[in-house]
């Protein structure tokens, strides 16, 4: 466990070059004595970026992995079972993370051993570690973006003809068309979620007002089937196992 935090922490590192370029000889902090023999402390603006960017890391991974897509189609699949609350959004963000982690571990696993652990052996500087860390974030990217919407962000950036291939389109293009596409994967698989769901509500609607009960929520009387349902047919396996597979894994 410790070791896949580390990753991830390694991978947020390599992803801002400029933070962790340090001029030389340049102290973090500085210290002036005063003639009164007071003493001034001052950060330099490199450990004011860095702190500055911490807030940011965290939104950048989320949207270069699968979490956008994992809990995007959680969501959805509560909504259609009718839960409003259970699973709680906290348990539904940590499934999605551990369960990115599963899926990225290939990529980080590449980015530890040609990036990281060269970085930190000083054998590598750290801009050739964020070129070496981006190659298998972009192939991963590359792979699950759809063309039609890497070709809408090109031209919306104006970009248009500068690229013989995916493979040069840079990052600022490539991250948008990535979220969009996985947005669009991850309703696509709500959809087929919704189906089964909305066919048991139709069922339980059209017996309770062939019954009479008018009055009495659909939704209150099919809940319990569709939780049964869901168990019978070990949802939660399929579940994780679609997600898993849609990026390649065990194929």
């Amino acid at each position: 466990m410790i070791k896949g935090w580390t990753r991830w922490l390694g991978l947020a590192v390599l992803l801002f070059p400029a933070l962790s370029i340090a001029a030389p000889g340049l102290p973090a902090v500085t210290v002036t004595t005063n003639p009164d023999g007071t003493q001034d402390y001052s950060m330099t603006l490199q450990v004011l970026a860095i702190m500055t960017a911490l807030s940011l890391i965290p939104a950048f991974v989320m949207m270069m992995t699968s979490f956008t897509r994992i809990i995007v189609v959680l969501s959805i699949l509560r909504q259609a079972i009718g839960l409003q609350q259970s699973p709680s959004n906290q348990i539904l963000i940590g499934v999605s993370l551990f369960l990115s982690m599963f899926i990225m571990a290939p990529v980080f696993d590449q980015i530890n051993e040609k990036a990281l652990q060269p970085y930190l052996n000083e054998e590598i500087t750290s801009i050739e570690a964020y070129e070496q860390a981006k190659a298998p974030l972009r192939a991963f990217m590359l792979s699950q973006t759809r063309v039609k919407d890497l070709e809408t962000f090109v031209e919306i950036g104006g970009y248009q003809g500068k690229f013989q291939s995916p493979d040069e389109v840079p990052m600022n293009v490539l991250i948008p068309a990535f979220v969009t596409s996985e947005l669009k994967t991850a309703f696509q698989i709500g959809f087929m979620l919704f189906i089964p769901f909305l066919i048991l509500d139709l069922v339980v609607a059209s017996i309770l007002m062939a019954m009479g009960m008018m009055m009495l929520s659909p939704m209150i009387v099919s809940l319990p089937f569709k939780l049964m349902l869901f168990v019978l047919v070990d949802g939660w396996n399929l579940i994780f196992g679609t997600l898993a597979t849609s990026y390649g894994l065990g194929v």
